[in-house]
């Protein structure tokens, strides 16, 4: 196997240096992960991560089609081209990011990425397909420009591994390094909701863009950072996580009297949004029920269907090239049901035993067209009969292993 996709170890190595924070944040006595929350957000990664399967290519190509149709001038790959590159990078990147904060329709692509009330290497995960989406558009005037796409789908390789390491609270401040370079201390600063320091500190590697443009705040030991959003979301829902803000700017659009109204609805600033309409939504959208505290049972199940989750995303990005499409495709579905379920789990809904007998029916159905052999298509038929005709039983149990009260 000659194309296997390597970027794959990239997840190993995601894994382990979290497993490591979270091993050093144990032994010196701090509280940085919380279960559930750490759990949505690998889940967020993982979404983003299986979907960019099939959209990277759609970047390279988009990338690729203004470089040759509508580049400026023509850069050759030199020490300084790629230097100028790097540069060029993170200033567009300081643009995108600012103005992901200050216009509603870019906030709800990356507002994703600040509901963690933690901080740690997990939180950096918290990216959606949407974003990504978002991201490109401000990156087409690189070919624009005139790099070559090969050039900057290298260089964003390596831009979108730095922020990695800055969503941590184990490292302090940095020196030297705090001047120019953005820090884990300065990015502590742009996830918190602290009135002093909302809206700063938006550098991905370089922090002298914010200098320049008014929007640096250093850290400060009398301002403790408190994470995630100004109006903290509540809930692990997969869904609600990624779709929320989407359905507060629709239901603001429908309610909105003028196209100026609607205009700003778009394109004004998050602020302008009516509070009160997601407090309307969740009632609609969440229902909450009554969670009770997590028991064994339920944190182990659920670490069993993250650890199957990240496996088969680790398998479908290592052989990219060799899964066939409709392979793929089941993957991706089973992924995404699993995802759901575990927010669904988390939040302790009842309905989530549907979606596991959706999952199961695919896992079946996968077998049934991959592997079509006769002791397979009895073995399949015998499960999904027995798991059919025992459903209620089988349903009753699960709820009461996972939900019963603790003691």
């Amino acid at each position: 196997m000659t194309n296997l996709n390597w970027i794959a170890l990239s997840i190993g190595g995601f894994l382990f240096f979290i497993g490591l924070e979270y091993v050093i944040s144990r032994r010196t006595g701090k509280n940085y992960f919380q279960f559930a929350e750490s759990i949505a957000n690998l889940n967020i990664g993982v979404a983003e991560r299986l979907l960019d399967i099939f959209v990277t290519g759609l970047f390279y190509f988009f990338f690729d089609y203004i470089y040759r149709n509508f580049a400026l001038w023509h850069f050759e790959p030199k020490w300084y081209t790629w230097f100028l590159l790097f540069l060029a990078t993170d200033f567009v990147w300081y643009w995108y990011h600012r103005l992901a904060h200050e216009v509603n329709i870019l906030w709800a692509a990356h507002v994703v990425h600040h509901q963690s009330e933690d901080f740690n290497y997990t939180v950096s995960a918290r990216i959606t397909v949407f974003q990504a989406a978002a991201r490109s558009l401000f990156w087409a005037v690189l070919p624009l420009a005139g790099f070559p796409p090969a050039m900057i789908t290298s260089l964003l390789l390596v831009h979108g591994l730095y922020p990695f390491f800055i969503h941590t609270q184990t490292i302090g401040k940095l020196g030297i390094l705090e001047y120019f370079m953005v820090t884990p201390s300065h990015h502590r600063v742009h996830h918190s909701s602290n009135e002093a320091y909302l809206d700063k500190n938006y550098g991905d590697v370089l922090i002298i863009w914010d200098k320049m443009f008014g929007t640096f705040t250093p850290e400060r030991d009398e301002e403790p950072c408190v994470y995630g959003l100004t109006k903290p979301l509540k809930s692990h829902s997969f869904l609600w996580q990624q779709f929320h803000f989407m359905l507060e700017l629709l239901t603001a659009f429908r309610r909105a009297v003028s196209w100026k109204a609607r205009w700003k609805v778009v394109f004004g600033k998050p602020d302008d949004i009516d509070p009160e309409i997601r407090g309307q939504l969740e009632e609609v959208w969440l229902r909450k029920t009554k969670v009770r505290k997590q028991t064994k049972f339920q944190r182990i199940y659920i670490i069993i269907q993250t650890i199957i989750s990240i496996s088969l995303l680790f398998v479908a990005t290592l052989l990219e090239a060799y899964i066939p499409v409709g392979l793929n495709v089941f993957i991706v579905l089973f992924i995404l049901i699993s995802l759901v379920n575990t927010g669904a789990i988390l939040e302790q809904k009842k309905w989530f035993f549907y979606l596991e007998y959706a999952r199961m029916m695919l896992i079946a159905v996968t077998f049934l067209i991959y592997f079509p052999h006769l002791y397979v298509f009895a073995s399949v038929l015998l499960f999904a009969g027995l798991l059919t005709f025992y459903f209620s039983r089988i349903e009753k149990s699960l709820h009461r292993l996972l939900f019963q009260r603790t003691r």
